[in-house]
């Protein structure tokens, strides 16, 4: 597998003939993941969501969430082979699994994950840290990280369906919705092989996640 080169400014130029450098990528990262739907957290609260709809557009209402599975999508794209498809599908089952637990608050399950908030907001620092550094864990390393950040982000959704809500509706649509964001990020890294791509991709994908960082935490 092909070692990813470190970015070169030289390489690559904007649109105005200036050099395209990490500090500029890093800024258009940030203004758009500031720019996405709803605030940082935009969480509907627990047991009011239900249904198909409302759990298909869950996803959509946070920038933690948004980023979180795109930028998941963009590093199973940057580390390839079987990791492209297996590195989402963890990341799809942690979900489901992180979704039934989080049902426990509302006394369905009897089984809890304390600390939902702080487990998203490490969850969407781990990620950008993974994509920027282009890390490389043994592929099994690699799927149990996916699956419990998966797992984090499954349980704030289940906390958030209605008492007596369609469990199965709602869950299908979280899970088609965040399907849907892994694979925007496995298409925008692509096929290619082209190192100058994907170290832009790094480095974006890496700075839109610590500016939701950021502001969750100064929230």
């Amino acid at each position: 597998m092909k070692e990813i080169p470190e970015f070169n400014p030289d390489l690559e130029r904007g649109p105005q003939g200036g050099p395209l450098t990490p500090a500029r990528v890093a800024t258009v990262a940030a203004t758009a993941a500031l720019l996405l739907p709803g605030a940082a957290l935009a969480h509907t609260g627990a047991g009011e969501a239900a249904g198909f709809a409302a759990g298909f557009v869950h996803p959509f209402g946070g920038a933690d969430h948004v980023v979180t599975m795109v930028v998941v999508g963009l590093w199973a794209g940057l580390l390839g082979g079987a990791l492209r498809l297996r590195l989402p599908a963890a990341f799809l089952g942690g979900m489901a699994l992180g979704a039934v637990l989080g049902l426990s608050t509302l006394g369905v399950t009897g089984v809890g994950m304390p600390s939902a908030e702080a487990g998203v907001l490490a969850s969407v620092i781990l990620a950008g840290a993974l994509l920027a550094t282009a890390a490389r864990p043994p592929q099994a390393l690699a799927l149990a990280i996916a699956g419990i950040l998966g797992a984090l982000h499954g349980y704030v959704h289940g906390t958030e369906m209605a008492p007596g809500a369609d469990a199965l509706g709602y869950g299908a649509g979280f899970l088609t919705a965040t399907a849907l964001l892994l694979g925007a990020g496995l298409a925008l890294v692509g096929t290619s092989d082209r190192g100058r791509h994907r170290a832009l991709v790094r480095f974006a994908g890496g700075a839109a996640a610590f500016v939701v960082a950021a502001v969750i935490g100064l929230g």
